[in-house]
């Protein structure tokens, strides 16, 4: 596996590979979009799959799903898509299923059979069923991912009561050094090296780390004990720095690059340190201060980082306990990093000895997992969604920003959207899809806009920013699915459901809008 998944493992890990191999989702109609997220989901691993689609296969699923063949028309669409060994083919190593049964009936007589799933995925579900889906994983924390693609438009919504991220990767995280607040063992090990008594080589390659350190000490002493803080300071504090650097005999500065990488990290070594606001809400949270027997994982290991902080004077977090790369020799930045790494085993220790208070944890997290928290701290995250009914009953301030914030914002898809489920409900069937009612249906659709949505947004100047064109657009593609809109929708929406699936990287929390005319896209937290 190391081998047939060596790029994915390096985005999740070997924990996130299990996650996903253990994962059982469930895919709720066979459309292009849906086959193009599945087959993305099949690739890198995905345990089983179930297919939820009671359809027969027609000429137009032929014609935009390149996983249907023409001979197939007539037949299930869920067992052809099977049957054809559509996971065998692509990844031996993933057990799928099908199931003939409609989802209306599923959900009047069964409903117990989305329960075991950890993610569930719908495409081109009318919106009476879809909400009433919703509502029934909504109760049991079960993800649902809505997904389509409408002509040359794309939608995706991800409906989750509540998701915990331990693994967020942010793009731009300072390294944790602790310069500005260091540890003993740190301490200790910088004060026993001597800058001035170095041999010319030895200098040369001391740690960045430690040259940032002796001279912010030396600093701190000429200012009251206080640190570099405004960009006057510390351009000042870089140019005591680079004067560290040895001159030779000519007078002209050594070739010595630890001295000029110190210099650039002085703004990134030298922040100080402050509990993200978003832990201290966490904190707070009645799941944090309230854990049980029945809390999650997440929650216990919050309240154990909750109580660790609080004990600790400086309110600091466990040391991640890695550094970044530094110019260096082999030795010191051998000895450098075991005494970080050293630390964070201290903190990790400390931090269990507070979950240990709580009788039913043991055996209950592995040790992995308490390192996992422990290293990943500062960049917990807990995304809480919005119901889909919730959403239907009155529109967010985000959609009402997207409308108002530039002219054809692509938030008026969301509206049109919106508008088209509406249509479906009326007609029980999408504006276009008749040829004969095109202008019949560009007139019915406008009224949906005036009438039941107008109200609805409660939104002066509606109408006039869903111009005729886009009514005349949505009405002339007919509901088509294209597949290139489809495959590029699959891709997206199968991403989005590893990050469910393996707890890691932060998911879209509400509507995510591909607009195809144009290549563009907007997030909208609806």
């Amino acid at each position: 596996k190391e081998k047939k998944y060596d790029r994915q493992l390096r985005l999740w890990g070997d924990h996130g590979q299990q996650a996903l191999e253990n994962a059982r989702i469930c895919m709720i109609n066979v459309t292009a979009t849906s086959t193009e997220i599945l087959k993305n989901l099949i690739l890198p691993g995905v345990g089983s799959f179930v297919i939820v689609d009671g359809g027969r296969i027609s000429g137009e699923d032929v014609g935009n799903n390149f996983f249907l063949d023409p001979d197939a028309i007539g037949q299930s669409k869920s067992k052809v898509l099977l049957r054809h060994n559509f996971s065998l083919e692509l990844n031996p190593d993933v057990k799928g299923d099908y199931t003939e049964e409609d989802v209306n009936q599923l959900l009047n007589k069964n409903p117990q059979f989305f329960y075991s799933f950890e993610v569930v995925i719908v495409s081109a579900l009318d919106g009476a069923t879809q909400r009433k889906l919703a509502e029934l994983l909504w109760e049991r924390k079960i993800p649902l991912v809505i997904c389509y693609s409408y002509g040359f438009t794309g939608y995706l919504r991800i409906v989750v009561n509540e998701h915990c991220v331990v693994e967020s990767h942010p793009d731009n995280a300072h390294a944790d050094l602790r310069l500005l607040d260091p540890f003993p063992e740190l301490i200790e090990y910088a004060n026993s090296i001597d800058l001035e008594q170095m041999e010319k080589k030895e200098h040369s390659h001391v740690p960045y780390l430690i040259i940032l350190y002796k001279y912010l000490q030396a600093w701190r002493k000429e200012n009251d004990g206080q640190a570099p803080k405004n960009w006057k300071e510390k351009r000042q504090f870089k140019e005591k720095v680079l004067e560290g650097i040895r001159k030779n005999e000519h007078g002209v500065q050594e070739d010595e690059e630890n001295f000029e990488e110190a210099a650039k990290q002085v703004n990134s070594a030298l922040v100080p340190y402050k509990l993200p606001d978003s832990l201290r809400q966490m904190f707070e949270d009645p799941k944090c201060t309230d854990v049980s027997e029945e809390s999650s994982n997440f929650w216990i290991l919050a309240n154990g980082l909750k109580q660790f902080v609080e004990n600790n004077d400086k309110s600091l977090l466990p040391l991640r306990g890695s550094l970044p790369d530094m110019f260096s020799d082999s030795e010191s930045y051998i000895k450098l990093q075991n005494i970080y790494k050293a630390k964070a085993k201290q903190d990790i220790d400390l931090f269990t000895s507070y979950l240990c208070n709580f009788g039913y944890v043991n055996g209950r997290l592995s040790d992995q997992e308490i390192k996992r928290f422990c290293r990943n701290a500062h960049f917990l995250q807990v995304v809480r969604g919005r119901s889909l009914s919730d959403e239907y009953k009155k529109i967010s301030q985000s959609v009402l920003d997207g409308l108002i914030s530039e002219e054809a914002s692509d938030a008026v898809w969301y509206v049109m959207l919106r508008c088209v489920d509406l249509f479906h409900t009326n007609f029980s069937r999408y504006p276009g899809v008749i040829e004969e009612e095109i202008d019949i249906d560009v007139t019915r659709l406008k009224f949906h806009i005036l009438q039941s949505i107008s109200s609805y947004l409660a939104f002066p100047g509606l109408s006039e920013a869903i111009s005729d064109d886009y009514v005349q657009e949505t009405c002339r593609c007919g509901a088509a699915e294209l597949h290139s809109v489809a495959s590029y929708m699959g891709g997206v929406a199968a991403q989005e459901v590893i990050k469910l699936i393996t707890s890691q990287y932060v998911p879209v929390t509400g509507v995510y809008i591909f607009n195809g005319l144009k290549s563009t896209s907007i997030s909208l937290d609806v």
